[in-house]
């Protein structure tokens, strides 16, 4: 595996509350120099407006700059693609990222990959994910949570999907928002084997 394959990581944002997760990790990998493909869904916009103030261009080419400006990295490592874009690079297994990244995971997109659906360029950017026995960690936020939620995680999880719930801990005593955050996105970076300094580890 190549460098280049190695530093891609595939990050997608859909409709569940939680949008400053899979944004605040996106901070984190373009910081790091990762290259960062992003996906997000329409209701993922409205879930940016609505719970972070956020507006971003309508326009999925504009995104990119936006957010680059606003985290302040080069801009050649965000790419950001519409969710029926089928063209973008993850959706086909010959030009895959290394690892993917549902952050937040609505239950609607958690059933939809769980079943192969492949309706939409997360779902099927999932799908790669599966049939090429790569790494892909869902965040699912929503609680309480169905049989029907529980059995889509448990059946993801047999074929090997980090099942990673956005249920942050406490014991690094947060004082603010962004420490709980941060807790949640540093568990993420673990999972892609991607090394932080987002907060203090047990024991230390």
């Amino acid at each position: 595996m190549t460098r280049e394959m190695q530093d891609r990581i595939c990050v997608a944002i859909t409709g569940a509350s939680g949008a400053v997760y899979g944004l605040r990790l996106v901070e984190v990998l373009l910081t790091a120099g990762v290259q960062v493909y992003l996906l997000l869904s329409d209701a993922a916009r409205v879930v940016c407006r609505e719970e972070m103030g956020l507006e971003l261009p309508v326009a999925t080419e504009a995104v990119g700059g936006f957010l680059a400006a606003r985290y302040g990295v080069e801009r050649e490592l965000l790419s950001v693609y519409a969710n029926d874009d089928w063209f973008a690079p993850v959706a086909s297994g010959s030009n895959a990222a290394r690892a993917m990244v549902v952050c937040p995971c609505s239950g609607g997109a958690l059933a939809a990959i769980a079943h192969g659906m492949s309706d939409n360029l997360i779902e099927r950017a999932a799908d790669v994910m599966l049939k090429e026995h790569r790494l892909l960690v869902l965040v699912p936020r929503e609680s309480p949570v169905s049989v029907i939620h529980l059995e889509n995680m448990l059946r993801l999880a047999q074929l090997g999907v980090r099942i990673l719930p956005a249920s942050p801990g406490f014991y690094h005593h947060p004082q603010r928002v962004e420490d709980l955050i941060d807790f949640v996105v540093a568990r993420i970076l673990d999972q892609l084997g991607l090394p932080n300094q987002l907060g203090p580890r047990w024991g230390q």
